[in-house]
């Protein structure tokens, strides 16, 4: 319970972006930010938990005037907004990941590729062939070899003809031993560091503020919030969210165009 006046049931409030606190054109509705102002002012943190790299996450941070702990990277960074500082950083093993993309690809072809690097202002690197980066900003990778010549955080896979879906399947059964697989997005298939999670990630910036799992309630619409889900208390999905996390989800809120976060808050606040 919070101390003040012990009515909100968690002190701890965990929302990833995409598809869950973003709406479909990159904006948080007013709605919503009063609903997490009204959580935090009755002594609940909130925190972003995004698999976007700080530097796809820093400037939606700086336009919310968030100050407080965010997870980026799918739990590879813990990021100090107000101090602009990266608390932690765990890198992806380059001997491992370049094992992994080859193991997939013997399974199924040639893949399109994307990179993000390790570190506050890690760049993304895009190959020939990778789509749906937007207008997020990125380096095109035109030579292969400069994948593997910084750290990295994780790498992006697109396959031409397989969906996202059956991608993951393929990249954990064949490659799921040297790296940590995830979904991110209907068209984001992600390899992380081996045992990398949000849930990892998350539990560093609770410990960080004196918070566990149990006082946590989390939002999310991709299986790779899943993890989070079994971490915290209470795991909402949005109604837009992928089926494997709804089959897991303690419960289903409105879509995040109809601010669904807010509707769930509404509900808990005194």
């Amino acid at each position: 319970m919070t101390d003040a006046a012990g009515s909100f049931p968690y002190r701890l409030v965990a929302t990833d972006l995409d598809g869950t606190l973003l709406r479909s054109d990159g904006s948080v509705s007013a709605r919503t930010r009063e609903a997490l102002a009204a959580a935090t002012a009755a002594g609940a943190a909130h925190i972003v938990v995004t698999g976007r790299g700080v530097r796809w996450t820093r400037h939606i941070l700086d336009e919310l005037g968030y100050e407080g702990l965010a997870v980026c990277g799918q739990g590879a960074q813990v990021y100090d907004v107000g101090a602009h500082r990266l608390l932690t950083s765990i890198t992806l093993d380059r001997q491992l990941a370049s094992l992994a993309l080859a193991k997939i690809e013997a399974e199924v072809g040639p893949l399109f590729l994307a990179a993000s690097r390790a570190g506050l202002d890690g760049e993304v690197l895009v190959g020939p062939g990778y789509a749906g980066v937007g207008s997020l900003p990125f380096v095109p990778l035109a030579d292969p070899s400069e994948l593997w010549a910084e750290p990295l955080g994780k790498i992006y896979i697109q396959h031409p003809t397989l969906s996202a879906d059956e991608l993951t399947e393929v990249a954990a059964r064949t490659a799921g031993g040297f790296v940590t697989v995830t979904m991110a997005g209907e068209a984001i298939v992600e390899l992380l560091p081996l045992g990398l999670s949000k849930a990892k990630g998350l539990s560093l910036a609770a410990r960080r503020l004196g918070l566990k799992s149990a006082d946590t309630i989390a939002f999310g619409d991709m299986p790779n919030d899943i993890p989070m889900f079994t971490w915290a208390a209470r795991g909402v999905a949005m109604a837009n969210a992928h089926a494997e996390l709804r089959a897991v989800a303690d419960e289903v809120t409105s879509s995040n165009d109809e601010d669904g976060i807010a509707v769930v808050l509404e509900r808990l606040l005194p």
